[in-house]
């Protein structure tokens, strides 16, 4: 299995939990450029990250991608137990990060698709920063007393994990959110973690 992924993306939560499972993978890692080069939009047309190659399986989407990584290194137990209820809630937890925490970035990355106007930019990037505060307010929330979002340690933790980096890059106030503090703490504190970094430039 090969991932491709770039420096700090949303791909660098695919990574860490690729290392997380013990197994075996290669990685490729990419410049903003070579995304868009003719021979990653072979195995990619969107000229996006991530995607993984097992094979003659190419795969994208990173929901997708992160349920094949669990599925094929079972004993990692990233989707939980093999129990529906835990794969449920794992699932649960990698939708929230994927779909609410996500895109709720996206105008502070690129206020421009929302707006042509210039001006607007900071009125759309303010709003931005408060919707993405009570997003991780409910993340807060759910780690009280709990170390991992599902209760166990999932797929959703790294992308968590990365959406968390992202918002100190963006100096988002999370002050009082001390659950997710810790989390991210015991993240920056992982084995694992700290190998992806490492091996994709970002420690």
């Amino acid at each position: 299995m090969k991932l491709y992924t770039k420096p700090g993306a949303c791909s660098t939560a695919d990574h860490i939990a690729l290392q997380w499972t013990g197994g075996p993978f290669e990685v490729e890692i990419l410049s903003r450029e070579a995304m868009k080069a003719p021979e990653y939009l072979a195995i990619n047309p969107a000229g996006a990250v991530p995607a993984i190659v097992d094979g003659d399986f190419v795969l994208t989407q990173n929901a997708a991608i992160m349920g094949y990584i669990a599925d094929t290194f079972p004993a990692a137990g990233l989707g939980g137990d093999g129990s529906t209820r835990q794969r449920a809630e794992a699932a649960r937890w990698l939708s929230f990060a994927n779909s609410d925490l996500h895109p709720a970035f996206t105008p502070l990355f690129n206020p421009g698709a929302f707006h042509p106007d210039e001006g607007q930019h900071d009125a759309i990037k303010a709003a931005a920063r408060k919707r993405v505060r009570g997003v991780f307010e409910r993340a807060d929330a759910q780690l009280a007393g709990r170390e991992w979002l599902a209760g166990f340690r999932s797929f959703a933790d790294p992308y968590l994990y990365i959406t968390l980096r992202w918002a100190h890059g963006l100096g988002i106030d999370l002050s009082g959110l001390d659950n997710l503090a810790a989390f991210k703490a015991r993240m920056d504190a992982d084995e694992g973690v700290r190998a992806v970094l490492t091996a994709e430039g970002l420690d």
